[in-house]
């Protein structure tokens, strides 16, 4: 009874997003996008600003052609970088202070998706600043306008600069919650490849199956659109090209600028179709041990893909066929070599398949969290029942013959 209760709130809430004030940000790209910055707090009367990043960002300096150009301009800012990877509530109420100290009235978050959950997080106390962050968790709980905000990926991965989603971390229990709503969408993106040529080999192949992740998820799950359709198989056709060209030359700026498309676009289509159970594994992962979330979304996407079975056959045979991959197979046989090419990008680029930190003993609580984030929200090809996400985690464990 509960799956089908699920299914019959995914269709409700597929019924009512089609009334709901969808918007995307206005899209700046290309390199030294970042100079247009100013013109656009000029004309919005902006004169101060909160800049949001983390201590990676200003190790690599980063932020300097965001500050340059404000300087430049006479735009006065002041610099947070003390986002930890998954934000927690205290990374947002420090920023917040530092808002509120400098009397700014716009935020540029800069950054994966961390520093962009922690700047959506401050906008949304500046807008509700009665609520708590914990108030706000779930659907549509924040209701009102942020102030001006701009997202400015450095990764090519999360899709945050699009979403209308903000993870945090609650540090007190250890658990990853999602606030969403419409006005936590950024104002505007701004996508500069040359900003994401720093990324190490490492991080540019696991953001990058975040963005993977999304797309994938999106096209799999049971709340689609023809537009996120399309721009889910756009993703995947953009990160099957150029992914392993930016990890083998992080200085291709073609290859940089594609993966950075690739984000925005997954970002485009979950953000209204949703992901869906691998996700919900990874969150807890990452509240629980830290996991870095585009390397758990790397590790897990086989492994659910897999566990899901017939149930998926025909959406990723169409993926295949997108990518004019495998012709001339069963829809079967398309599915399970989709599914090894995963595997395989995984192996090239040292990523294991399990998850390190995981604990047997920790498992009660991780399905419980999992579970409750995936039902009934996420449109997902099969819903997964508290076994079901016992059995993936437990295939995540690592193995005696894992230990060389």
């Amino acid at each position: 009874m509960k799956k089908i209760f699920y299914r019959i709130f995914q269709i409700l809430m597929k019924l009512a997003m089609n009334f709901m004030p969808w918007r995307q940000p206005e899209l700046l790209k290309g390199e030294n996008s970042c100079a247009k910055i100013p013109q656009i707090l000029k004309e919005k009367g902006v004169n101060s600003v909160l800049i949001v990043a983390d201590a990676g960002i200003t190790k690599n300096n980063l932020q300097n052609v965001v500050i340059r150009s404000l300087f430049d301009e006479k735009i006065e800012y002041t610099y947070f970088d003390k986002t930890i990877a998954n934000p927690t509530i205290e990374n947002i109420e420090d920023a917040l202070l530092q808002y509120a100290k400098n009397h700014c009235q716009a935020i540029i978050a800069i950054g994966g998706g961390s520093p962009m959950d922690c700047a959506k997080g401050v906008g949304a106390r500046v807008a509700n600043p009665k609520k708590t962050i914990t108030q706000m968790r779930g659907l549509l709980k924040v209701g009102k306008k942020l102030p001006l905000l701009i997202a400015i990926p450095t990764t090519a991965g999360t899709g945050s600069e699009t979403t209308l989603a903000a993870v945090i971390t609650d540090s007190k229990t250890h658990e990853k919650f999602a606030i969403n709503d419409f006005h936590l969408i950024p104002h505007f993106a701004v996508l500069d490849p040359s900003l994401t040529v720093s990324l190490p080999r490492n991080l540019t192949y696991t953001t990058g199956m975040d963005a993977l992740t999304h797309a994938v998820e999106a096209f799999i799950g049971r709340s689609n659109t023809h537009e996120t359709k399309r721009n889910a198989l756009d993703a995947i056709k953009l990160i099957n090209q150029h992914i392993q060209n930016a990890v083998e030359d992080g200085q291709n700026l073609e290859s940089r600028e594609a993966m950075q498309m690739a984000s925005f676009k997954a970002g485009l289509a979950f953000t209204r179709a949703y992901v869906g159970n691998i996700h919900a594994v990874a969150h807890t992962l990452g509240g629980e041990y830290a996991v870095p979330h585009g390397l758990a979304n790397a590790i897990i996407l086989p492994v659910v893909l897999r566990y899901y079975g017939k149930c998926i056959y025909n959406k990723i045979s169409l993926i295949c066929d997108h990518l004019g991959t495998f012709s001339g197979y069963t829809k079967q046989e398309k599915t399970e070599k989709f599914i090894k090419l995963i595997e395989e990008l995984n192996k090239i680029n040292n990523v294991p398949n399990y998850i390190e930190e995981l604990r047997k003993e920790d498992l009660p609580k991780l399905v419980k969290r999992a579970y409750k984030e995936a039902n009934p929200l996420y449109p997902v090809p099969k819903i997964f029942d508290e076994r079901d996400f016992e059995n993936i985690y437990l295939s995540l464990i690592k193995k005696e013959k894992d230990i060389e």
